[in-house]
């Protein structure tokens, strides 16, 4: 599984159990089609994001400006925690990518709106990540 998928199936699974309290095994076999297998990549994304989502989102939350985080969308908060848990933990990964993804998940399941929202709030949280 190339990582973009990895990661919009991650998405969808943080969804799941952001929305319906699943179980995070669960929401990533929900995911997956017929003959996919999991991921190491995709089980590190949710997995990381779900045991850290308490520290992601004082960084979220601290990084909104006249917003808070339970009127953001539920897919961008999706999209947020897990690049915010990307960006913070998996250092292989340049911030830079990790943002760029992001913001084009949020597009292609938000549309334009949610690319640019995704990024003001991605841009703004890898700033404070460089300190």
């Amino acid at each position: 599984m190339k990582r973009r998928l990895a990661r919009i199936k991650a998405v969808q699974s943080l969804f799941q159990v952001d929305m319906s309290g699943t179980d995070k095994e669960e929401a990533i076999s929900n995911v997956l089609e017929d003959n996919e297998q999991k991921d190491l990549f995709l089980d590190k994304l949710v997995s990381g994001t779900l045991e850290h989502l308490e520290e992601i989102d004082q960084i979220f939350i601290g990084n909104l400006q006249n917003w808070k985080i339970e009127r953001v969308g539920n897919v961008d908060r999706s999209v947020i925690r897990m690049a915010i848990f990307e960006m913070k933990y998996l250092e292989d990964i340049p911030v830079n990518v990790s943002l760029n993804e992001a913001v084009d998940v949020a597009k292609s399941f938000g549309g334009e709106e949610s690319g640019r929202f995704v990024n003001g709030v991605l841009s703004k949280i890898a700033e404070t990540l460089k300190v």
